[in-house]
């Protein structure tokens, strides 16, 4: 399972989706391009540069200090990944 934590002052996301065999998972690639596009989006967007950690099954990054751009980025971001733990409970939990 995912588990999705985004607070006021960081995101933190680990686990695995088990949703389907290495290179299958549909889940963990939604998840990961999301991922992706945070990151990205607010590196190319934006002049923030929050602490962030990306490695196989964890994602961290530090949100406190971002601009409303960076805010705004986040809020897509959590819309996203709302829609893809309602789609896949078994396999994604937002806490």
């Amino acid at each position: 399972m995912i588990e999705v934590m985004v607070r006021d002052d960081h995101i933190r996301i680990s686990g695995h989706a088990g949703y389907a065999g290495l290179g299958k998972d549909i889940v963990c690639a939604g998840v990961s391009v999301l991922v992706q596009t945070l990151v990205k989006s607010i590196n190319d967007l934006t002049d923030d540069r929050p602490e962030q950690e990306i490695s196989p099954g964890i994602f961290y990054m530090n949100i406190k200090s971002l601009s409303e751009q960076g805010k705004l980025l986040v809020d897509s971001f959590f819309i996203g990944i709302c829609g893809i733990a309602e789609a896949y409970p078994d396999s994604v939990q937002v806490i």
